[in-house]
Formats: structure tokens, sequence, C-alpha cells
């Protein structure tokens, strides 16, 4: 049976045609015998292609299955790198709050420890005050009732270096005597306790001293007792100021 062949080309469509008159005048030759086993070797090429095409795709299912998981497990790691990272930002925003929050711990700590010190000393310091009140006012007794007797001169300056010697170690705590006798009067550092008439000072001069003031570390711990005067002309601004 001669099949049509369409092909535009007329050479390579009559070398076709005869190829085909070939095999099919090949094929009318055969016997019954070599027909089957023909037939039966074309059997046997085709089942074998199907099953090697069945492979074929059974691979290639098998190659996209294991796609699909390598994907799903690059998918899976993925998300956990990107919890881990922002695990890891998390830990470090809670490390960088935690140091924080030490330092400020540690800075408030040290703040009130330095002054808890300077609140002992400060107490410590006040409770002294008096003292040096009292060695002040026997010394100033003894030197008016001294009336020459020089064992109480004696006694006199031996109160006087132990009062010295009291206000060198207070100096060097940083406290300073406040001892304002004619200066100008200056209410946040001095108490008025009484006026004086003297027309020939300054108005508002300091001038007595009743008890001495002490200011530490640039605070007024006892402000100065003093009396003022009053009647006399104004202080002028310069002087005032300084």
């Amino acid at each position: 049976m001669k099949v049509p062949i369409d092909i535009e080309n007329e050479d390579v469509r009559e070398d076709a045609e005869q190829a085909v008159e070939a095999e099919e005048i090949a094929m009318d030759e055969l016997t019954p015998e070599e027909e089957a086993a023909m037939v039966e070797a074309a059997k046997r090429a085709g089942a074998q292609a199907a099953e090697e095409s069945m492979a074929a795709e059974a691979e290639a299912e098998a190659a996209e299955a294991a796609r699909n998981d390598l994907q799903d497990q690059i998918d899976r790691m993925a998300e956990e790198l990107e919890t881990a990272k922002k695990e890891a930002a998390d830990a470090s925003d809670r490390l960088l709050r935690l140091q924080a929050d030490w330092d400020n711990y540690r800075r408030r700590t040290a703040a009130e420890r330095i002054a808890e010190r300077e609140r002992a000393a400060e107490k410590l310091v006040t409770n002294l005050l008096p003292v040096l009140d009292d060695m002040e006012r026997a010394s100033e007794h003894a030197t008016q009732n001294a009336e020459g007797d020089e064992k109480v001169t004696q006694f006199v300056e031996g109160v006087m270096a132990v009062h010295a010697k009291m206000l060198d170690i207070l100096s060097k705590e940083g406290v300073e005597v406040i001892d304002p006798a004619g200066q100008a009067f200056d209410p946040l550092v001095h108490q008025a306790v009484g006026r004086e008439e003297n027309t020939e000072a300054f108005d508002e001069t300091v001038a007595q001293v009743y008890q001495k003031g002490y200011r530490m570390g640039g605070k007024v711990i006892r402000s100065a007792m003093v009396t003022v005067t009053y009647g006399g002309p104004k202080r002028p601004a310069e002087e005032s100021e300084e």
C-alpha cells in the first residue's frame, strides 16, 4: 500500500516515496513467519520504548518531588534563619537595655554614696561647730580677764592652737569660715540679729559678728549671726556687687 507523502521539496518527496515503495516491496517478499517475527519485534520495541518512557516519567516525577522537598527545606531553613536573626536582635536589644540600666544604677548608687558621705561629713562638721564656738568664747573670756596672768595667757594660746588645728583639718575637707565683719550684709550668707545706727559706715554693713558662719563645698551649712548698720550712706554699686 502506497502512502501519500506531503513534502513540498520535489526531490525529497521522491526519495521518501522510493524508500516507502522499497519497504513495501521488502514486506511483500517476507514469509509469514518473518513478518510475524518482525511484528513481534516491533511490539517488543514498542513495549520497551513505553517502559523507557514510563521510567523517564517516573524519574522526572521523582526529581520534581526531590526538588520540591529541597525547596521546602530551603524555605524552612530561611524561615528559621529569619527567626534566629530576630531573636538575636531582640537579645541584643535586651542586653543593651540591661547594660544601660546597669550603668544608670551604678552611676546612681555612686552618686548616692557620694551624697551620703557628704551628708555624713556635713553632719560631723555641724556637730563640731559648737565646740569651735566654745573654744573661741572661752579664749575671748580668758583673755579679757587674764590681767597679765602668764598661766592664763599660756592656756589661751594652747586653746587657740588646738582651735587653729581643727580649722586646718576642716579646711582640707572644704570647710570655710564666714567672718564678715565690715563687709556688706548678704541675707543669703548672714543672719541679722540686730541693727546698729552708724552714720559713718555704709548702710547695711556688718558691724559685729556674734557667731561665725561656715561654708562647706560651696554650701552654707551655718549662716553667720551678725548685727547690721543703718543710717549711713548707700554703698556704691560696684562695691556692693563685689
